[in-house]
Order: C-alpha cells, then sequence, then structure tokens
C-alpha cells in the first residue's frame, strides 16, 4: 500500500512540475525553406544553413532574421513568432509552476509560418508548363 502512495505520489509531483507546451508541443519547430529556383543558400542570423529545398528545427522563442542568397541576389525575411493563448490559459488552470516553466523555456511560442519560400524569378517570367 505504501509503495503505491509513494508512486502516486512521484506521478502527480512529475504532473505538477511539468507544463502543457513543454510537454505537448515542445521548444523547437521544424520549419521548410525553399525557392524558385532551387539551389539559393539559407542564411539563419549569419550563419549559413544549407541549399533549398532544405528543412530543419529552429527554437521558437526566437525570431529570426532569414536570408536567401542566389548567384547575385538576396533577399531576406523575418521568420516572426506569436504566443499561444490556449497554452497560458492550460498553464493558468495546472498552477504557478507550469506558468513559470513555459515562460523560462519558451514553449508557449509558435512560428507564425511553417514553410519559408522566396522566387528569385524576374517579375512577369514565363515558366513552360510540364506536359
Amino acid at each position: 500500500m505504501k509503495t503505491k502512495f509513494v508512486l502516486f505520489l512521484a506521478v502527480c509531483l512529475v504532473l505538477s512540475l511539468a507544463s502543457c507546451a513543454t510537454l505537448f508541443k515542445g521548444t523547437t519547430e521544424e520549419v521548410n525553406f525553399g525557392s524558385n529556383p532551387t539551389g539559393a543558400e539559407v542564411w539563419v542570423d549569419g550563419k549559413l544553413m544549407g541549399t533549398t529545398p532544405i528543412n530543419f528545427r529552429l527554437i521558437t522563442k526566437k525570431v529570426y532574421l532569414i536570408e536567401f542568397k542566389y548567384q547575385d541576389q538576396t533577399k531576406s525575411v523575418y521568420l516572426n513568432n506569436h504566443v499561444g493563448a490556449g497554452w497560458i490559459v492550460l498553464d493558468v488552470l495546472g498552477g504557478l509552476v507550469p506558468v513559470i516553466i513555459d515562460a523560462v523555456t519558451g514553449a508557449w511560442y509558435s512560428f507564425d509560418q511553417s514553410n519559408v519560400n522566396v522566387d528569385f524569378r524576374a517579375p512577369g517570367a514565363f515558366e513552360p508548363a510540364v506536359l
């Protein structure tokens, strides 16, 4: 009987110290990067990450400057984030500890988009249909 009670208390402690967004969503998201034409370099906050098409995980707590470089052209895009209000409500219902954990880890945040694409073709450029 004592063992079951200790196990029950341990489970309750773990659940009370966990937070909704950290448990169910995590602190990173996968983002897909593409360009037309393919083969553009993808730079994230000044660091070369690879060439398009490419996907990788980024920490959602930050806002990133994404630069695409193709031949002599550079196009820049900000990857913004936002706070998911639903996570905050669930954390508040769970008590003070989950609020603190999700706030510190940044698990409340999600990116505004999961696909970032740029077009290096000239405006009005004609692309023939593939039959």
